[in-house]
């Protein structure tokens, strides 16, 4: 696994031939048991890894495309799993927990539901109120900068542009960390403001 920005995050990725990008699952490495967000399946080498870091308390699924190896990876951890609070009533597996807009799941987790993406509610995860981790709509398609999901893929584009201007009003955020593409590491919130302002534009 790829240590990113903080001591206590990682990441393991598996790149995509079609959309010529990378898929992107993150740990959360914390005392009293780590987070995965959007797990992939993980080669040996990283299970080991990840193995070492300590015991996994909590998977979090974004939205029901990024199920990926969540149940998996649950059943051989013993983690629980947290999934949108929107899509409970047809979310493709189990979940312990729903997760809902302005609750944090652990101390330091501030769930973000956006809306107007591919699957109702998806989440976003605001960790110490400086890295934002996002699943499918805010994307990194090219190295230091963000877009979103193609329109064709919204269900609905003037909800998903608020909600983008919605993360772009917090201040502070210094990496965004996407579940598909590349992550900013810097100036994250100036990043998140610039696709606002992007986005914004071509609805004019």
């Amino acid at each position: 696994m790829k240590l990113l920005h903080r001591d206590d995050l990682y990441a393991w990725s598996s790149f995509n031939k079609e959309r010529n990008i990378d898929f992107n699952s993150i740990a959360w490495i914390r005392p009293d048991g780590n987070i995965l967000i959007d797990p992939l399946s993980v080669l040996s080498e990283d299970y080991e890894h990840l193995n070492s870091l300590g015991s996994v308390r909590w998977i979090v699924i974004t939205n029901s495309d990024h199920v990926r190896a969540a149940k998996e990876l649950a059943h051989v951890t013993g983690a629980q799993i947290a999934g949108p609070f929107a899509e409970r009533s047809h979310f493709p597996i189990k979940c312990n927990r729903w997760l809902y807009d302005g609750e944090e799941l652990v101390p330091g987790l501030q769930v973000i539901e956006l809306q107007g993406s591919k699957t109702p509610g998806e989440l976003a995860l605001l960790l110490d109120k400086t890295t934002l981790i996002t699943g499918d709509l805010i994307r990194g398609h090219k190295a230091g900068s963000l877009t979103i999901l193609p329109d064709e893929k919204l269900s609905n584009r003037e909800e998903a542009v608020a909600s983008v201007q919605r993360l772009a009003e917090i201040n502070g955020i210094e990496a965004v960390l996407v579940g598909d593409g590349w992550s900013v590491f810097r100036d994250g919130s100036l990043a998140l403001k610039e696709l606002a302002a992007s986005l914004v534009a071509k609805c004019s």
